[in-house]
């Protein structure tokens, strides 16, 4: 049957109504996975964090049958789910610099003169509370970071503690670097720490920036600066063994400058957060 008689016979009988579009869906598909096995899988997925394979074995399925459901209800990759509630936390990322920033502070242990349990072992690092001055631990630092949710670039600042004065002016400096590279920030995304919801705090972002706060509890809603936390640690705090603090400390400017300019993000196909910046693109140096 030729297109034009198609229509014709579908104008026949439906009339006009027969003229309208319709899905080139078939009305019935017999080879479907069955909505009980797919919510079979879908448990599987949510509760066990199984892949395709595993769960394909358990019920008897193919693989890429798995796999195909799993993508229809956007369950395709493990990192959209979220490990405590198995919630679909699918990442996002805003469509230019300075539309969000994450802020967030991470407290650290300082490193003791002449080197930490690494290098004299661990019982020299133990707390002591009892004992002699020499043998406690010299306290901690915190660091003060911010991060371009759709850049990535950072800035961090190491602090001694994280009082509301001390979060408003580092913040008050993030923002001119933010400024100087050509960023103007539009909102701000902090947890609920008692610094972050004190006036001096708001008074440093001023009228021209929104504060959002994350949900009580639910760390990975800030999860751009967690996991910048996390790399920070891997790569320049626990990445050698330092004699001391003050050695740590001045190994940091070098990092950031490598993180910023020259370190591939997978997020960002393998490019640094400086190639997203365009008064940071000619400075890969």
């Amino acid at each position: 049957m030729t297109t034009a008689a198609r229509w014709a016979a579908r104008y026949r009988e439906h009339g006009q109504a027969g003229m309208n579009d319709r899905s080139s869906r078939p009305r019935r598909s017999p080879n479907r996975t069955p909505l009980k096995r797919e919510r079979r899988i879908i448990a599987m997925r949510v509760n066990r964090r199984w892949g395709p394979d595993r769960i394909g074995y358990r019920l008897g399925l193919h693989p890429s049958t798995v796999h195909r459901v799993l993508s229809r209800y956007g369950l395709a990759r493990l990192s959209w789910l979220d490990r405590a509630t198995g919630r679909n936390i699918r990442r996002y990322e805003h469509d230019a610099p300075g539309e969000l920033v994450h802020v967030d502070i991470k407290k650290q242990g300082r490193i003791p003169d002449g080197g930490g349990h690494k290098v004299l072992g661990r019982a020299a690092g133990k707390r002591n509370k009892t004992g002699s001055e020499a043998n406690r631990r010299p306290g901690y630092m915190f660091l003060h970071n911010a991060v371009d949710d759709h850049s990535r670039l950072a800035y961090t600042e190491i602090l001694a503690d994280e009082k509301k004065e001390t979060a408003a002016g580092f913040w008050e400096r993030a923002n001119a670097y933010f400024e100087s590279v050509g960023i103007t920030v539009k909102r701000v995304l902090t947890d609920n720490g008692s610094c972050y919801r004190s006036h001096a705090f708001k008074d440093a972002l001023g009228p021209g920036i929104k504060h959002k706060r994350t949900r009580p509890y639910r760390p990975q809603t800030n999860g751009k600066v967690e996991r910048y936390n996390r790399t920070m640690l891997e790569e320049w705090a626990y990445a050698k063994t330092y004699a001391s603090e003050t050695e740590r400390v001045a190994a940091f400017p070098a990092w950031l400058h490598h993180y910023n300019q020259h370190r591939g993000h997978t997020s960002l196909k393998g490019q640094p957060p400086a190639s997203r910046i365009p008064n940071l693109s000619g400075e890969y140096n």
